[in-house]
């Protein structure tokens, strides 16, 4: 099935997830290729793995949801919040679904789906949290050059839920899991340490972003390459040989 994309003039929101808005950000002409010519990158292989991860932490934390008490991870980190039952929850969490808002201003429906929202129990303010696995050595932190982009995730999620009207705090958690690879056999399962990492997100980088989407799609003409970007180096040697 074609996908649909952006034309310019045409009076219909135009959808766009919060991995396009990412993908502008790393390279407005991949970005132009993409929504306006169907033009995509290369497509890697799935995470099956870290998307089996995501789906048991949130099946975990659904359990201490239906309780209404905090998981062990929040406890251990001295969290004092819970797991929210917002109605729309699952919605939320569903690709291609999510939390969605029309902005006016550019004429797009933006939407990403997130993986949990959590209740502080001292100011009701909600905190929203994001799952993520790997497997490396040594700690795992947030502060790696290429993890700035986890960073705009968590704080894109915070702009689409406040315009639903919620009490979004600023603290989000990253709920990280780190499979071990010092134990002495597979034995056929993995074990991981788990690690919540808070970050205090701002969202102002949001709005001109997509403001700025919004005149790079209505121009008759690709822009230039995001600085680095492998894919348009690749094309233009590509077209040289």
């Amino acid at each position: 099935m074609a996908r649909k994309l952006y034309a310019p003039g045409s009076p219909d929101p135009f959808a766009l997830s919060r991995t396009k808005v990412e993908l502008f950000l790393d390279c407005p002409r991949c970005f132009y290729l993409d929504r306006r010519l169907g033009i995509g990158r290369p497509q890697g292989p799935p995470f099956n793995l870290n998307s089996a991860v995501d789906a048991l932490l949130k099946t975990e934390f659904d359990g201490y949801r239906a309780k209404g008490e905090p998981h062990p991870y929040m406890t251990a980190a001295g969290i004092k919040a819970v797991p929210h039952a917002h109605p729309q929850l699952k919605t939320w969490r569903e690709n291609f679904k999510g939390v969605r808002t029309v902005h006016e201003a550019s004429g797009f429906e933006l939407f990403g789906a997130i993986d949990d929202l959590w209740r502080d129990l001292e100011t009701g303010e909600l905190m929203v949290a994001d799952y993520k696995s790997t497997s490396k050595a040594g700690e795992v932190s947030i502060e790696g050059e290429w993890q700035a982009a986890y960073k705009r995730q968590m704080e894109f999620y915070q702009w689409l839920l406040r315009r639903q009207d919620l009490k979004i705090a600023r603290r989000a958690w990253f709920v990280y899991a780190n499979g071990r690879r010092d134990l002495p056999g597979f034995d056929d399962k993995l074990e991981f340490r788990v690690k919540l990492i808070p970050y205090d997100g701002d969202d102002a980088w949001v709005e001109p972003a997509i403001l700025e989407i919004r005149k790079t799609l209505d121009a008759a003409e690709p822009p230039a390459p995001g600085d680095g970007c492998e894919f348009c180096a690749f094309a233009l040697r590509a077209s040289r040989a």
